[in-house]
């Protein structure tokens, strides 16, 4: 094994890292050679033991965990089981139930998915093509919706994507007109994101605080401006992080940014979640 993907093992040894994407990793690696170039001596003189090399990985798992909210409060060997059982058997809307709450954000969503969708689709037309970037477990949800014919789920969780595929498989056995494929994509890597299939319909729910990592939005912008669909949702959580409702849960630099690029948008609210209907064209 060379100098780089050892360095790469080594940073995925903890448990919450495991399971991302070899490129992204050496992605995050990259930045930080370029951010301090003084890194590169760890790989000249590669010593596992020393102290630099011991920093350099607490620096890049550290970033890992800030950009991409890797620490999870919720029981993956739950989720695992839950989903191994869905793939193993027929998809039935309970099996699904389960996966979806064995994650925070799509538990919160099983009492709206039903009239997020319908609301949704009244707004944007029945979608044929949908993105799903940065999706977690949310494309399980795509029971809760008139099966669209194509379905592209992103995220960086290797064994996560493994699942959806799974998935997609099971509903394309059960009808044939639908194809449904998960990849892992880093978001920020622009060019790529303008290269994903063109879609009629892409969700980005609760992903801009994580590409924004609170430096403003023009990450945000540029993700939006590059995904290759008619229409953006991009979701925001109403609450704070102690759990109580915010004062103002509506973002007024979507607005903003939606006026200045000339994006039209609506807004479809519940109690949890806030979403925007960003048309691009």
């Amino acid at each position: 094994m060379d100098k780089i993907n050892q360095l790469i093992a080594d940073i995925k040894q903890k448990k919450e890292l495991r399971d991302l994407s070899h490129d992204f990793v050496k992605e995050q690696i990259n930045l930080q050679f370029n951010k301090n170039p003084q890194y590169h001596k760890i790989l000249d003189s590669y010593n596992p033991k020393s102290h630099q090399y011991k920093q350099f990985i607490k620096i890049v798992r550290a970033q890992l965990r800030r950009v991409y909210g890797l620490f999870r409060a919720e029981d993956v060997s739950d989720r695992k089981i839950a989903v191994e059982k869905l793939i193993q058997n027929k998809p039935t809307l309970n099996l699904v139930k389960q996966v979806l709450a064995t994650h925070f954000s799509t538990k919160e969503r099983l009492p709206i998915y039903t009239k997020l969708y319908k609301n949704l689709f009244a707004m944007t037309g029945k979608p044929e093509i949908i993105l799903d970037l940065g999706c977690g477990l949310n494309p399980f949800s795509v029971w809760f919706m008139d099966l669209p014919k194509e379905y592209y789920a992103y995220d960086l969780s290797l064994e996560e994507i493994s699942h959806l595929n799974s998935f997609f498989n099971s509903l394309h056995t059960q009808n044939s007109s639908f194809r449904g494929k998960a990849a892992a994509l880093d978001l920020l890597n622009i060019s790529k994101v303008k290269q994903l299939p063109p879609a009629d319909l892409a969700f980005l729910f609760k992903v801009t605080d994580v590409l924004d990592q609170g430096k403003g939005h023009k990450r945000t912008e540029e993700v939006l401006k590059a995904i290759p669909a008619k229409f953006v949702v991009v979701s925001f959580s109403t609450k704070t992080m102690s759990g109580k409702p915010m004062t103002a849960p509506r973002r007024s630099w979507v607005e903003w940014l939606c006026e200045r690029l000339g994006y039209k948008f609506g807004i479809i609210g519940f109690e949890n979640e806030l979403f925007y209907v960003v048309k691009k064209n």
